[in-house]
């Protein structure tokens, strides 16, 4: 299912299928240093379950992204649950060849539309290892604000904390 369009990428739910996809982003050990490296492939197949699920619940997930008029899988953009029962948390990974190309504030500017049209959500939160700029860049465009440095229990260990108040 479709669920946002920009001039260059669809995004779509995700889909049992997308599993060769996701391990070329999720099982690469490059594209994931900052993210709690490679996931196995075991790993990521429950991964892939559990947004599916968690889409069919919430109506958020992780999106697949896809590169509009190739119809090539370039990475993934959307939702992870709430941390600590705050809001929910925006992601983002793209592979390494499509990196340097503005997808990773494109599809994310498509999610915020999504998350405050759709969800009806008023605010979204993002952590990221601080060592990755890169990442922090996006935040920035996409005008979060940096809010401080908070214990993540996904990555289990401190890291800077963003918000962005829709």
């Amino acid at each position: 299912m479709i669920l946002a369009e920009t001039d260059r990428l669809i995004l779509r739910t995700l889909r049992e299928d997308d599993i060769d996809h996701l391990m070329s982003i999720w099982g690469n050990e490059e594209v994931m240093q900052y993210s709690g490296g490679a996931g196995t492939k075991e790993m990521e197949i429950k991964s892939l379950r559990f947004y599916m699920n968690l889409f069919a619940e919430k109506r958020y997930s992780p999106f697949a992204v896809i590169l509009k008029h190739e119809h090539l899988f370039v990475g993934f953009c959307g939702f992870n649950p709430p941390h600590q029962n705050g809001p929910v948390e925006l992601m983002y990974h793209f592979a390494k060849d499509h990196w340097k190309k503005g997808y990773a504030t494109e599809a994310a500017q498509a999610c915020i539309i999504y998350a405050k049209s759709v969800l009806n959500l008023d605010r979204i939160t993002a952590y990221i290892d601080p060592d990755n700029i890169k990442s922090e860049n996006v935040l920035i465009k996409l005008g979060y604000l940096y809010k401080g440095i908070e214990f993540h229990s996904g990555s289990k260990k401190l890291e800077p904390f963003y918000e962005l108040v829709l």
